[in-house]
Parts: structure tokens; sequence; C-alpha cells
């Protein structure tokens, strides 16, 4: 038995259906046969609220991947351009795999993607995490007394 029921968990809870659905998302990907793994892919913190995703992308150029962010999905999808009619090639050993993809990752809060581009075959998405002044913590400082009520005469 490998399904784990969280329902009673969630029936008090509000707003947190996200997390159910990646924890089913989780149960349902944890079989490594039935995940995709083209293209290989790193992700890297390189500062502390700068990370970058890193694609081999051999044999596509700017113009065959799409970028999108919805909500926290971050899909890159490519397709590479069939040659034009005129050209034909014979190949005696096909290594490049130029076939179509679609990565998805999921995002956490307050990361957004700043930037893109693509070096030597590998993509390069540039992430950062930009937390809201109003979401991040503060200090409040202890006071020497309560504050006091004054009462008024009716």
């Amino acid at each position: 038995m490998r399904t784990i029921d969280f329902s009673p968990a969630f029936r008090s809870t509000i707003g947190f259906d996200r997390m159910a659905r990646l924890i089913d998302a989780a149960n349902q990907t944890s079989g490594t046969a039935t995940q995709p793994n083209y293209p290989p892919y790193n992700i890297e913190k390189v500062g502390e609220d700068a990370y970058r995703i890193t694609m081999a992308v051999a044999g596509f150029s700017e113009a065959d991947i799409d970028i999108t962010v919805k909500e926290s999905n971050l899909t890159v999808s490519g397709k590479a351009e069939k040659k034009e009619e005129g050209e034909t090639a014979t190949f005696l050993h096909r290594g490049i795999a130029a076939r179509a993809f679609e990565r998805r990752f999921d995002l956490a809060d307050h990361i957004i993607v700043s930037g893109a581009e693509i070096e030597n075959g590998l993509l390069h998405i540039h992430l950062v995490r930009e937390v809201p002044e109003a979401k991040k913590p503060r200090r409040i400082a202890i006071g020497s007394g309560a504050p006091k009520l004054e009462k008024t005469a009716a």
C-alpha cells in the first residue's frame, strides 16, 4: 500500500490545496521510469537569493525554445526547426537528440525569473528570490510598560 490519505489533515485548513497537489504529484512520479530525463539540467544556488537552472540544449536556437511562467510553474519547451526541403543529410551516427521536449519546474513563493540566455549549447535561466517588505521578518521592540488606557467620565 503506497497511497497516503492526507484529507483529514486538510479538513480544517484553508488555502493549502497547492500543498496537497504537490504531495499527490510527488507520489505519482516517485517511479523514475515515468520521469523524463531529456534534456539534462542542473539547478545551482549562485548567491544568497539567486539561483540558476542550466539545461543542455545542443542543437536548439533561441527561436526554438519557449520559456513561460504561469503562477508558480516554470515551463521550458523546445522544438527544433526542421531542415529545409532542399537539404538532405544521411547520418552515419545520430547522437545529438534534437527531439521536442518540455520540462516543468515548481517555483517556491517569491521566486521570479529574471532572465535567460543560451551560451555554448547551454540554456541558463536566472531566478531571484524577492520577498516583499511586508513578508520579511521584522524585530519588535519590547517596551518598559504596557500602554495605558485612560478612562473618560460619562
